[in-house]
């Protein structure tokens, strides 16, 4: 896959992109029409993500609610604020793996976010996910990237280590996270040492 200039993606040049992450993975760009598969996931993925996210209302398992979101998402990708891609295997969703809160200026930032499907894990999906969103912020142009794990995520922690992020601190009552604010450490990986422009 060609790196997008500096500058920023063209989410709409993109929606038929497809980037393989391993054998029988890939990687696609967010689409208002992936709400349903997108619902599906997070139904079967429910308890298995209910440790590390938001609590969820019924209503976040819904094709609308996904739609809506996703709409959302693609907005802001537009605006150059985030790039938002699904993990498909066999026709469904298995994770996801965001840029969000893309910082242009002086700080040349943005936060990573994923998830796997608890079928697909153990497997180097993630880490293939979080090697591909590097590839893709470093293709923005972006200087860092950031990320943060619960205290007691070892498996994402290990990933992020993996994929070259080193450990930079702990936030204390950071998100607030299945219930209770809950501290996290935080980690980041400098992509470039140019000078911002």
């Amino acid at each position: 896959m060609t790196p997008d200039p500096p500058g920023g993606a063209d989410p709409s040049a993109e929606a038929t992109t497809v980037v393989d992450l391993l054998p029988g993975y890939n990687a696609r760009p967010l689409s208002i029409s992936d709400a349903a598969a997108i619902a599906d996931a997070y139904a079967r993925n429910r308890e298995h993500l209910a440790p590390w996210e938001p609590t969820r209302r019924p209503e976040f398992f819904t094709e609308a609610v996904q739609r809506a979101d996703a709409e959302a998402k693609l907005a802001a990708a537009n605006a150059g604020q985030q790039d938002p891609w699904l993990i498909w295997h066999d026709g469904e969703v298995v994770g996801r793996v965001n840029l969000t809160n893309i910082a242009r200026g002086v700080f040349q930032n943005a936060s990573l976010g994923y998830w796997v499907d608890h079928r697909h894990t153990g497997r180097g999906v993630a880490t293939a996910a979080v090697r591909f969103a590097v590839q893709r912020a470093t293709g923005l142009g972006l200087h860092r990237l950031e990320a943060g794990t619960l205290a007691d995520n070892e498996p994402s922690r290990i990933v992020l280590r993996r994929c070259g992020f080193t450990e930079y601190g702990r936030a204390p009552q950071y998100l607030f996270i299945a219930g209770a604010w809950q501290d996290h450490v935080m980690f980041q990986r400098i992509l470039h040492t140019r000078d911002a422009p």
